[in-house]
């Protein structure tokens, strides 16, 4: 999230360090802004973290998720990450799987509705082996027509999982309804008709598009010496192509709200209500995050848990989410229930966003949401594939990582009356949308 820059006044440090003594707050010898940064001859940045751990990491972020693709490309962005662990000009399938195996690392990916990431988790010794096969994924794979055929198979019964799921479903439906006819309401995984259309031009052509060094970062974490990542980034990556892609500016896509309900054969009945948001560098969206945290994040004191679990017993889970993009975002609250608990549960919902709109925080509430919201950000960071996930999608998309004092001085800086503002703007009834699964 970038905000502008606003000068500290003393009351508000104070605050910040006493949120960090509350928590006795432990920030890792490694912090964002020690991170080193070059770009090669092509365009290729690089972001290497230092790191005094035994474990190392390195991959590719690319700027090509589910929103570039084509009306008839659905699902072509994953398929394409699934083949390039495939096959390329020097490797079959075995020998990519083993080459991090067989020293104990791992190989990974994922794909979103902006963004590709190919990475690799190793002992710190077996750098250069984890950068070489980066390379040969992402410059060499091949596309081979057989492997393309069994891995069409595989993602089939990816799609098929998650249509056994009411809870992915809904949630991929609810995009869907919020931005249709964008890319954006693409479902990641695809469907069965454009998967089965895709052939080995249909990959090659997308990489074309896409996989070019001005939209890449090459992004690591781990005690390799800097000039070292710079010589093995040289040596490997000077054959991804130089020009930029083809994609023009993002265009936020204008879907009025909708109200729809669908027959599904599930015992409960799933909910899903919500609207649009923000977009991920808007500055609103700290207040959000921590409205989202009240409201129904991840904690169990969240204000839906404790209201339709807790107290009434209407639900085993409720949670609340915000998707940001670069562009727009969304917002969206979760529930499965028995059918004839619905009503009931809804009621619910709505009055906790009524409360949220029209009540502001105490100065207790409001504090505790803040050193609860710092807690949970310490306690992710911990996690060390997370933190070198979070600093390449945020590399990718804006160059830099904010760090933690920055963030928690924003978190710190948010009012009662700023989180109303923001809670009539994203919350209002007139905005929002559901989806139903009866």
């Amino acid at each position: 999230m970038r905000l502008p820059q606003k000068t500290l006044h003393a009351e508000q440090i104070n605050n910040v360090m006493k949120l960090e003594n509350v928590l006795h707050l432990q920030v890792e010898k490694t912090n964002f802004m020690d991170y080193n940064t070059h770009i090669l001859a092509n365009g290729l940045r690089l972001i290497h973290l230092p790191s005094e751990a035994a474990v190392a990491y390195c991959g590719f972020a690319i700027r090509a998720g589910a929103r570039d693709e084509l009306p008839d490309e659905t699902g072509l962005a994953h398929f394409v990450e699934h083949l390039l662990f495939k096959g390329t000009r020097k490797r079959r399938t075995w020998h990519i799987l083993n080459r991090m195996e067989a020293v104990g690392g791992e190989l990974n990916a994922y794909t979103s509705k902006e963004e590709t990431f190919i990475y690799a988790v190793f002992l710190s010794d077996d750098f250069e082996r984890a950068v070489e096969l980066m390379a040969d994924l992402v410059i060499h794979s091949q596309f081979p027509q057989q492997e393309m055929e069994k891995e069409r198979m595989v993602v089939l019964d990816e799609i098929g999982s998650c249509r056994d799921n009411p809870p992915e479903l809904i949630a991929d439906e609810f995009e869907d309804m919020l931005f249709a006819g964008h890319p954006l309401g693409h479902p990641i995984l695809g469907d069965k008709k454009s998967l089965l259309s895709f052939r080995r031009e249909s990959c090659f052509s997308f990489v074309k598009r896409y996989y070019t060094a001005p939209d890449m970062i090459f992004f690591s974490m781990g005690s390799a010496d800097f000039r070292r990542v710079k010589r093995l980034s040289e040596k490997y990556f000077s054959d991804i192509p130089a020009q930029a892609s083809v994609r023009g500016a993002p265009q936020s896509p204008a879907t009025p709200p909708r109200q729809m309900a669908k027959k599904k054969k599930t015992h409960q009945t799933h909910v899903m209500t919500g609207g649009r948001a923000y977009p991920l560098f808007d500055d609103r969206q700290t207040a959000l995050f921590l409205l989202n945290d009240i409201l129904g994040g991840p904690g169990m004191n969240s204000r839906l848990n404790i209201s339709l679990r807790e107290r009434n017993g209407l639900v085993y889970n409720v949670e609340s989410s915000v998707s940001a993009y670069t562009d727009t975002g969304a917002f969206a609250i979760y529930f499965g229930t028995d059918p004839k608990n619905r009503e009931k549960a809804l009621h619910l919902v709505e009055r906790e966003l009524r409360m949220l709109r029209e009540h502001k925080l105490s100065d207790a509430r409001l504090s505790a949401a803040k050193k609860q919201a710092v807690g949970q950000i310490c306690v992710a960071r911990d996690n060390r594939e997370s933190l070198f996930l979070g600093m390449g999608k945020s590399f990718l998309h804006r160059d830099c990582c904010d760090s933690l004092p920055e963030v928690f001085r924003r978190i710190n800086a948010v009012t009662a009356t700023r989180l109303c503002e923001v809670a009539n703007e994203v919350f209002a009834p007139a905005e929002m949308s559901s989806l139903i699964y009866e």
